[in-house]
C-alpha cells in the first residue's frame, strides 16, 4: 500500500519572518487530521518555546549521532545551527492516515522531494513587502540587530528557490493566506492541481528583491 493511500505531506517554507511557523501551527490547531513534524535543532530555545512542542532542542553530539544512524529524512545547516526531520514519527503519522505538516527551509524541501515513495505537496510563503518582513523580525528578535541583519541578507538567497515549490502564496493577511493554503490542500487531497500564476509571482519576487 502506497503512502499516498495513507496520509499526505505538506511543506511550508519561507524566508525568515514571512510566517511559515505561524501558518503551520494555525493549520494544525484548526484541523485534527494535521500533525506537525517537530524538527530537531541544535539552536538555543527562544523565549516561550517549548521542548518537544516547537522543536526538540538537542546538543550537536546527539544531532550528529542521529545523522550517522540515518535517522533523518532531511537535515540542513541554517544560520550556524542544524535542523532535521526524524523519519519514524512522520511514518507513524502517515500510517495513521494523518497529514503531516513541515515547517522547513528550501534545503530540507529539496531532500524530501527526492523521496519518491512519499506523497509531498510544497508551499512557499512570500511576505507582502520588505518593510513588513523587517518589522516581524524586529518584534521577534528585539535588540539582536546583527541577527536581523543576517536574516535580511539571506532573504534574496532564500526567495530565489520559489520556483522549486508547487504553490506560492503571499502572506499579506494571515487569515486570507491561511484560507488559501487550506483550500489548496483540500484540492490536492482530491487530486486537483491548481495552476500557478507565474507572471504574478515573478513580478512580486522582483519587487521584493530589487
Amino acid at each position: 500500500m502506497s503512502l499516498h493511500k495513507k496520509g499526505m505531506m505538506f511543506v511550508l517554507s519561507s524566508p525568515s519572518g514571512a510566517g511559515k511557523t505561524t501558518l503551520t501551527k494555525k493549520l494544525a490547531k484548526n484541523n485534527t487530521n494535521f500533525k506537525i513534524s517537530v524538527s530537531h535543532t541544535t539552536r538555543t530555545p527562544r523565549t516561550n518555546e517549548i521542548n518537544g512542542e516547537d522543536y526538540f532542542f538537542v546538543k550537536k553530539e546527539e544531532f550528529n549521532s542521529l545523522v550517522e544512524n540515518n535517522s533523518f529524512f532531511e537535515y540542513a545547516k541554517i544560520f550556524n545551527n542544524f535542523y532535521g526531520t526524524l523519519k519514524e514519527p512522520v511514518l507513524n503519522f502517515l500510517n495513521e492516515k494523518k497529514d503531516v505538516l513541515f515547517d522547513i527551509d528550501w534545503q530540507g524541501t529539496q531532500q524530501l522531494k527526492k523521496l519518491s515513495q512519499l506523497s509531498l505537496v510544497t508551499f512557499f510563503i512570500l511576505p507582502p513587502n520588505i518593510k513588513t518582513l523587517k518589522e516581524r523580525l524586529l518584534n521577534r528578535h528585539k535588540g539582536q540587530e546583527k541577527l536581523i541583519e543576517d536574516r535580511m541578507k539571506k532573504f534574496n538567497e532564500e526567495i530565489a528557490h520559489w520556483t522549486e515549490y508547487d504553490h506560492v502564496v503571499i502572506n499579506d493577511d494571515l487569515e486570507e493566506c491561511y484560507n488559501k493554503i487550506y483550500q489548496i490542500i483540500q484540492q490536492e487531497k482530491k487530486g486537483i492541481k491548481e495552476k500557478r500564476n507565474i507572471d504574478l509571482i515573478t513580478k512580486k519576487v522582483e519587487e521584493l528583491t530589487k
